[in-house]
């Protein structure tokens, strides 16, 4: 099938994780035109060169926030935008419910801003970067798109990824044209082969493999295990950890997706982005430790606020519509983490 390379994308958050990630997937399926636009505020400007350097492009950058509606215009008004994938937000379960408002006025409020700026600019294609968070603590594994959503869901990150969604859908019935796609994450983890990209958030990380990297550098004394009291089968919390790799993949495809359809079609389509399967806090640590050929300090303590036992994706839907599944496992995703690590 012949897709539209020639499209031009703006990345939202680009320079961070995922976006960085993506946006090297993006050069290599064809996509040449990529403008990224990102604040900074958890993501360092420097990975442009890196992009550049295992792409071969390197994309245009512009420094805005999603929160400054001028920059958001200048930015549509410079550049007539094909698509857009949404990464920008704040992502950190714990700090959101510390922190609520913070998390509503940036992730909901900006994401309002920046569909603002796509409608005058009369684009009206989008990827959201949305969360398996959405799902709720009632929900049963393994997680299907169809799963009901905003029920029981315990943190305000989650509650902001949820309100989106509703916003998009909103949007997506108000008026023709619009093509939505809704991409469900669950935990991404790893970094990129070549070791020049990985997850480096500023600050003190809240996720695990950003965690466990810094006592690995010894940047942090020891890694702190969130509950081991959990109904699972070694008591820590079960996730589904997607190598980053194949989940920027999953975005090159909801693309080609969009790609497909008639100009004037209007589509609201959501996918789980997974590998359908759970591992444990504990067997993650294992597994790197594994390939690290050493031990890392850790220490059990309570549970945080929020989180849940055990979460995984269905993925069905995403092999059969989007054609795409993960190529990459745990131990691939070790492996190139200690090659980011150097």
């Amino acid at each position: 099938m012949w897709y539209n390379v020639g499209m031009k994308i703006l990345l939202t958050g680009g320079t961070g994780y995922i976006g960085s990630h993506t946006a090297v997937e993006l050069v290599a399926a064809g996509y040449k035109e990529i403008v990224i636009f990102d604040n900074l505020s958890n993501s360092k400007e420097l990975v442009m060169a890196k992009i550049a350097e295992i792409s071969g492009i390197e994309p245009e950058f512009v420094e805005g926030d999603i929160l400054d509606k001028v920059a958001l215009k200048g930015l549509f008004k410079k550049h007539k935008f094909d698509a857009v994938m949404h990464f920008a937000g704040l992502k950190a379960v714990g700090e959101s419910v510390e922190k609520p408002l913070q998390y509503y006025e940036t992730n909901v409020g900006g994401t309002v801003n920046l569909l603002e700026a796509m409608r005058v600019a009369g684009c009206k294609k989008i990827i959201f970067s949305s969360s398996a968070t959405v799902y709720g603590e009632h929900a049963e594994v393994p997680y299907s798109e169809d799963a009901p959503t905003g029920q029981g869901i315990t943190n305000p990150y989650g509650e902001t990824k949820h309100v989106i969604e509703e916003i998009l859908k909103d949007v997506a019935e108000s008026e023709s044209g619009w093509q939505v796609v809704i991409l469900r994450y669950f935990n991404p983890v790893g970094n990129h082969p070549s070791g020049l990209i990985g997850e480096d958030p500023n600050g003190i990380p809240n996720n695990l493999m950003p965690i466990v990297m810094k006592v690995a550098r010894g940047e942090m004394a020891e890694l702190l295990i969130f509950g081991d009291d959990y109904d699972t089968p070694d008591g820590s919390g079960v996730r589904d950890f997607i190598h980053v790799v194949d989940l920027a993949k999953g975005h090159v495809a909801a693309l080609e997706k969009l790609s497909g359809l008639a100009a004037d079609d209007s589509a609201i389509l959501i996918y789980n982005l997974g590998t359908g399967g759970g591992r444990s806090v504990f067997e993650v640590i294992a597994t790197y430790e594994k390939h690290a050929g050493k031990k890392l300090p850790r220490r059990v303590v309570d549970r945080r606020l929020g989180d849940i036992g055990e979460v995984y994706a269905g993925v069905e839907k995403a092999a059969r519509e989007l054609g795409w599944k993960t190529e990459l496992d745990l131990d691939d995703a070790m492996r190139d983490t200690l090659k980011f690590l150097g």
